[in-house]
């Protein structure tokens, strides 16, 4: 399985690690040449020709801060604005976005999720979580400083783990339905992994929790950022010896065995069998596509 596979991974940027700490190269790069990512609040712009599309500096709000983003192949430096209407703003994922992503080729939709995540965080994250003084971008928007001298709190954009996986019983396959999603669509029990607790011990314990599974032998598969608001999806397949179900239903609406025969089926894209499968821009879906090729 190629990061390509995987929606939000792959994209084009060079990250440029080593700009981010200089701030005079950082300054070089801040011309006329450099590319403003547009957005619509924090949903892509897409161009007339498809595509992202970019401007340039002179396009963002006076007031706005810049993120760097990294290089494009070009070697031209690639931002992202901090507006002030985005600060203490909520939105949500709408079917709408889903649609405008789906316009994206595979790197594009990389590069906006990186952009989309990193300034959201920005537009949350205006304070210092220790004395709870203003905090200033800094590093080239990689991370936030405190303005409190006697502070001096350094913060950097939060990556949430969440373990996501499929649980496999005498040739079945273990996958739930939350209240929110569509009718008949099941998908990968998923849920965060919480301090002090290793990968294994997230998914044992939240397949425990939810569906009242004892699972063993967890193994990694793939791994997915998800950018709503800025989680790294870490897909993994375990297996069980009892296949008795106790269903958390503050947390599920159902949970359910399925066959090999069933997975497929709702994998090809039918949608009159046992379950409909979870979309190709989920990780879930790839993690069914890799547990049928086994």
């Amino acid at each position: 399985m190629t990061a390509s596979t995987i929606a939000f991974s792959g994209s084009a940027l060079d990250r440029a690690d080593h700009i981010r700490a200089n701030s005079e190269k950082l300054a070089e790069l801040t011309n006329w040449r450099a590319r403003l990512l547009k957005l619509d609040g924090l949903a892509p712009v897409i161009a007339p020709e498809g595509g992202l599309e970019w401007g340039t500096l002179a396009d963002a709000d006076p007031a706005a801060e810049l993120v760097f983003l990294g290089l494009s192949a070009e070697g031209r430096a690639c931002f992202a604005a901090v507006s002030p209407a985005l600060i203490g703003s909520v939105a949500p994922p709408s079917p709408a976005l889903w649609q405008v992503m789906s316009l994206l080729a595979p790197d594009e939709l990389a590069t906006y999720g990186g952009a989309k995540a990193l300034v959201d965080w920005h537009a949350r994250h205006r304070f210092c979580a220790r004395c709870g003084s203003a905090t200033v971008l800094a590093k080239g928007g990689w991370q936030r400083n405190c303005t409190n001298g006697a502070c001096k709190g350094e913060h950097f954009p939060r990556v949430d783990p969440v373990t996501i996986m499929t649980v496999e019983c005498d040739g079945t396959l273990l996958l739930g339905r939350q209240p929110r999603f569509p009718p008949r669509r099941f998908s990968a029990l998923a849920g965060f992994v919480e301090p002090g607790e290793t990968i294994e011990e997230a998914v044992a314990r939240e397949v425990h929790e939810e569906a009242g599974v004892r699972v063993r032998d967890v193994t990694y598969v793939c791994s997915q950022p998800w950018p709503f608001p800025s989680s790294l999806m870490i897909a993994c397949h375990a297996h069980a010896d009892d296949p008795a179900l106790t269903i958390d239903e503050t947390e599920l609406d159902d949970a359910r065995w399925f066959s090999r025969a069933e997975v497929a089926h709702a994998m090809s894209g039918a949608e009159d069998g046992a379950f409909i499968a979870p979309p190709p821009f989920a990780v879930a879906h790839h993690l069914l596509k890799w547990w049928l090729e086994q």
